[in-house]
């Protein structure tokens, strides 16, 4: 479903997947109160949503529609630092995309997003994270006694998911198999009752795992 109060970025989005033989645009909203109660009744794997809209905006969008676990929010953003992005992914968004991402990288993500997965940058989360959520007056800091349900190893993973590396750089760092890695990931987000890596990074910051300017 694709949210956003620009009909003509609507129009374009829906060109470049309706041209995908796996996927099928099923409806449209120009804002966010109309996206929560055509999600509700519509049901779609993935809402590709606009954060800044008439009416409701789409952080609280995001709350609304994802409250029920029925669908997955994939955020749209102009700028690569937004705070409302943030706010989106705190609300159970699984990630965002800047609105002149390439086609071929939004089929992609959008897939990814349906599938379980989270498609934020790794380098860009950081970002993200270490601007707003690592600064003083964030105010959403939580207390770390939450992850004492991990393993040593775990801890280890969760603080490279959260620095930006890959499954892969991860596997190289701590001389482990990639599928172990990925093993490792999918036993962190069970375990802290997260949805996807996105979370899991957020959680990393909230919790002061991982603070801004770590290396």
């Amino acid at each position: 479903m694709l949210v956003d109060d620009q009909e003509l970025m609507r129009m374009g989005f829906r060109m470049v997947l309706d041209a995908q033989e796996d996927l099928e645009v099923i409806g449209e909203a120009g804002d966010g109160d109309a996206a929560v109660r055509l999600a509700a009744k519509l049901q779609p794997d993935v809402v590709l949503m606009d954060v800044r809209m008439p009416l409701l905006d789409g952080v609280e969008a995001t709350k609304r529609i994802t409250g029920d676990g029925s669908s997955k929010v994939l955020v749209m953003t102009t700028f690569d630092l937004d705070e409302y992005v943030l706010a989106a992914l705190r609300n159970g968004a699984s990630g965002f995309l800047l609105k002149d991402t390439p086609p071929a990288d939004l089929v992609s993500a959008l897939r990814a997003v349906a599938s379980g997965d989270a498609v934020v940058s790794p380098s860009v989360t950081r970002r993200l994270l270490e601007r707003f959520l690592g600064s003083p007056e964030s105010g959403q800091l939580r207390d770390a006694a939450v992850l004492e349900v991990l393993t040593e190893r775990e801890r280890e993973v969760l603080v490279l998911v959260a620095k930006g590396m890959s499954n892969a750089e991860i596997a190289k760092t701590l001389f482990l198999s990639e599928a172990t890695v990925k093993t490792h990931v999918g036993r962190i987000l069970s375990k802290l009752d997260l949805r996807d890596r996105v979370q899991a990074v957020v959680l990393a910051y909230e919790t002061g795992l991982v603070r801004p300017g770590d290396a």
